[in-house]
């Protein structure tokens, strides 16, 4: 079966899947120990639901505090040979972040001392938001630092402290959560491959940085056909990867091979870490892309990997942090983004953006980004050379964004989320439909708002449904009318548990010039337990009085619904 079928089979049949058929979310590799979990004599914060708290950004809006010879420690539950700690800082009075040590040890014997710092945590006001503390509504609290190369037995005991350093400004430090993993080997040279590292490639001299040396062997596998390698190590980028046609970039592992930023340049938007596709049949995987962004500014250029991959190319098993998007692709058909992580970007993790058609993600987890986890916006402002539709998000993680939502959809014809899971979606809902983004443009005479069917099966959302700077309280799934009308939307087998205002909201504009609907929505075998953890006026259902259109429930017990349009049907 072609991609193109396999996909467009699976949107037919997700309107009949069940929650035995498979579990929600990305299958990953690491186990989460909640710092709360933990054995401390810190302080434990939380739980808080309200905007503009580092509880709120925290994972089950938990968190512990340490400070001087205060600690947290847990006991390894498998082997392992990497951590994952996700801790926030406090900000310097001025701005531009604090450092301080974080001391690990392992049944009482000294593992490693890691310098950690908040440099690229902490935003303040509105959108698009300024790093200047003086400003109110403080988000983005947490950051992340991984370690590898440890040795872990299961019930070795970890301990975390911070050690008392001359050097160190913060006099403090919170911790959310420890990811533990048992990463994989270093992979093997494919056969004929070209290595960034040959002497061919950069001379006798290591270079400092490897923008030039990666642009040779682009040139060269351009020729030959045959694909670079991206060895164990950490290299610099300070200039646009352009890769066309045919291209094959591999590295060792997530963990192995790093393409890093220059923190000098990077205040130099032409001058980050950017793979920008301009072709088909490109394929990346297995290595990582690590930024040096700590501000938003959306007239700059996206960093990390942007642009066209045309037809048949696939994004696999990459971690990108500290970016301003993960992944942001335009105009791409039968695109495979799979197994890739998103951390602590300043804006979307991922978006299939202009003329996305037939794509797939899967299997990609998403934490502590800037807007949405998963988006695809079909907008207008470029060339579309496919008509936007029938892509599919399926098995993702989505959590702890500190803005906008867990995934969202806003337009095209007969897309799909399936099987996926989110989590502690604070500052927004957990799935958006919503016509909020501009999607047409009458001087080409398009319009790529909702056709089809618009699918959404079988996912599972917790502790979401926060609150939006911009629309108040969001539901944990929230159908949003804002510009234009809805038409055609399915929902099923979908399980919303303790929902921080109401578990489903349908949204309109005020605007009564607008006018837009809902029609040809189903609800169907909608779980829900548990609503207004943080907003307590809430309900399974709320209905804004501006909606207007209809909607069918089909649903074992009967759904709480609070309906204040008197132009909006409930069937």
């Amino acid at each position: 079966m072609s991609l193109r079928k396999g996909i467009a089979f699976l949107l037919l049949l997700a309107p009949f899947l069940t929650s035995a058929q498979s579990k929600t979310g990305a299958s990953i590799s690491w186990s989460t120990v909640e710092a709360e979990s933990m054995l401390t004599n810190g302080q434990i914060l939380g739980p808080t639901y309200g905007p503009y708290q580092v509880e709120t950004e925290s994972s089950g809006q938990r968190c512990v505090k340490i400070k001087g010879k205060q600690y947290l420690e847990f006991k390894a539950p498998f082997k392992a040979n990497s951590l994952i700690t996700r801790y926030s800082l406090p900000d310097a009075t001025v701005g531009g972040g604090t450092t301080a040590v974080l001391i690990i040890s392992k049944n009482g014997d000294l593992v490693k001392e890691i310098s950690i710092t908040s440099k690229y945590a902490h935003l303040y006001g509105k959108y698009p938001f300024t790093n200047d503390p003086k400003g109110e509504a403080h988000r983005n609290f947490y950051d992340e630092v991984r370690v590898k190369d440890l040795e872990i037995e299961k019930g070795d005991v970890i301990r975390f402290q911070l050690k008392k350093d001359k050097n160190s400004t913060a006099d403090h430090c919170i911790i959310d959560l420890v990811d533990i993993e048992n990463i994989t080997p270093e992979l093997s040279k494919p056969e004929q491959a070209i290595a960034l590292t040959d002497t061919a490639i950069i001379g006798k001299t290591i270079p400092k940085d490897y923008s030039a040396a990666l642009k040779k062997c682009i040139s060269i596998a351009t020729e030959t056909g045959q694909p670079i390698w991206i060895p164990t190590g950490t290299y610099q980028l300070s200039e646009d990867i352009i890769i066309p046609d045919n291209i094959i970039i591999k590295g060792a592992g997530i963990w192995h091979s790093i393409f890093v930023g220059s923190e000098s340049f990077y205040t130099d938007a032409t001058k980050r870490v950017r793979l920008k596709g301009n072709g088909s049949n490109i394929h990346l995987s297995d290595f990582s892309i690590i930024g040096k962004l700590n501000y938003r500014n959306d007239n700059e250029p996206n960093d990390g990997i942007v642009g066209s991959f045309g037809s048949g190319s696939s994004i696999s098993n990459i971690w990108i942090e500290h970016t301003k998007v993960g992944i942001w692709v335009e105009n791409s058909s039968d695109l495979i983004v799979e197994g890739c992580r998103f951390r602590n970007t300043i804006a979307d993790g991922i978006n299939f953006c202009v003329g996305i058609t037939y794509s797939t993600i899967k299997n990609c987890s998403a934490r502590g980004t800037g807007d949405d986890c998963f988006a695809i916006w079909p907008a207008a402002f470029m060339e579309q050379n496919y008509a936007p539709g029938h892509n599919l998000i399926t098995n993702c993680t989505g959590e702890l964004p500190f803005l906008a939502n867990g995934v969202a959809v806003y337009g095209a014809q007969s897309n799909s989320v399936q099987n996926c899971f989110f989590k502690d979606i604070s500052p927004g809902s957990a799935i958006l439909i919503s016509t909020t983004f501009p999607t047409s443009d009458s001087s080409r005479n398009i319009d790529n708002n909702f056709t089809g069917i618009t699918k959404v099966t079988n996912c599972s959302i917790t502790t979401s449904g926060g609150f939006d700077h911009t629309w108040d309280w969001r539901g944990a799934i929230e159908i949003c009318l804002d510009k234009k009308d809805i038409d055609g939307l399915w929902m099923e087998n979908i399980q919303i548990t303790n929902s921080l205002s109401n578990a489903i909201n349908i949204r309109a504009n005020t605007d009564d010039r607008i006018n837009s609907a809902l029609t040809k929505a189903t609800l169907k075998n909608i779980t829900i337990a548990n609503v207004g953890l943080g907003e307590q006026a809430s309900h399974e259902l709320w209905i804004s009085p501006a909606a207007r259109g209809e909607l069918t429930i089909d649903t074992e017990k009967k759904m709480q619904v609070k309906n204040e349009g008197d132009r909006f049907e409930v069937k």
